[in-house]
């Protein structure tokens, strides 16, 4: 079990696009358990990609079952993740473990199908939507190099601030 470090905006690593994970061993299964323990150990967390602790594999951690009143397939380990086909078009406000300072308006698909591999190399499938879907979409961009700033509705009125909450 290890937290991993998580790189902070403007890494320039945060830029490198992640290779497919073509094997499915025993380090495999290691790194992603520590992936699990860095997701645990941030609060409010709904998702980490590999690119974000430095490890440049195709392979995110999803998780927004904690959320209220949401549709959503619990914790979801996507290793090869792509996007067969999107419909809809919404705005939300999306924050980031990589950039810990501010938050953003994206414009993102509302439902998605994904496919992606599981720690055996296993072909699954899921049919996603609204903020699970946004989840997937933020994950899968930092396997091809992007942050959610790359993605701001508009730079001048859609990045505020994080709020900082007292205890």
């Amino acid at each position: 079990m290890a937290v991993l470090t998580i790189l902070h905006y403007p890494d320039a690593r945060l830029k490198r696009v992640s290779t497919p994970v073509e094997v499915f061993d025993a380090g495999l299964k290691v790194f992603v358990t520590d992936l699990l323990d860095t997701v645990d150990a941030a609060p409010g967390c709904v998702g980490l990609a590999a690119p974000q602790v430095n490890y440049f594999q195709r392979i995110v951690i999803v998780d927004v079952s904690s959320r209220k009143g949401i549709t959503h397939h619990g914790r979801m380990i996507l290793i090869n993740p792509e996007i067969l086909d999107t419909t809809g078009s919404m705005v939300g406000r999306e924050g980031c473990l990589s950039v810990p300072d501010f938050t953003g308006n994206v414009q993102r698909a509302e439902h998605i199908l994904l496919r992606a591999q599981d720690t055996q190399g296993d072909t699954v499938e899921y049919d996603c939507e609204g903020y699970e879907a946004r989840a997937i979409q933020h994950e899968l961009d930092h396997l091809n190099g992007l942050l959610f700033l790359d993605r701001l509705v508009s730079r001048k009125h859609d990045l505020f601030p994080r709020k900082v909450y007292k205890k």
